[in-house]
């Protein structure tokens, strides 16, 4: 079993910016959360949801999993993990901390 990834917000940012960052941004917050603020080309999916929404993506798929500060979006790295998926992926500090290292524009709650 593969291990998961965590990423810093600015880890993230250099492979966001490169030509191919082949990863599906799977934000797993609360739809309110989401819509406060979320990295473009995200996919709002609630951890709670996972489970019933998890055919939309493959198993070979590199997944990143993101919430508020990083501890949901272990729980689903985890979850996704335990139905077999492989490539795996967190955002250390979550979205609270890639608005204070990258994107100081982004709003914050």
């Amino acid at each position: 079993m593969s291990s998961i990834v965590n990423l810093t917000p600015t880890q993230l940012k250099e492979r966001l910016d490169s030509h191919n960052p082949d990863l599906v941004l799977l934000d797993v917050r609360q739809d309110w959360e989401y819509e406060i603020c979320h990295l473009p080309g995200s996919i709002s999916l609630p951890l709670n949801q996972i489970r019933d929404a998890i055919e939309q993506f493959e198993p070979s798929q590199a997944i990143l999993c993101i919430c508020h500060h990083g501890v949901r979006s272990r729980h689903a790295a985890l979850a996704l993990q335990g139905m077999g998926f492989e490539s795996l992926y967190n955002l250390l500090g979550g979205m609270d901390a890639w608005a204070t290292q990258v994107d100081p524009n982004m709003a914050r709650y």
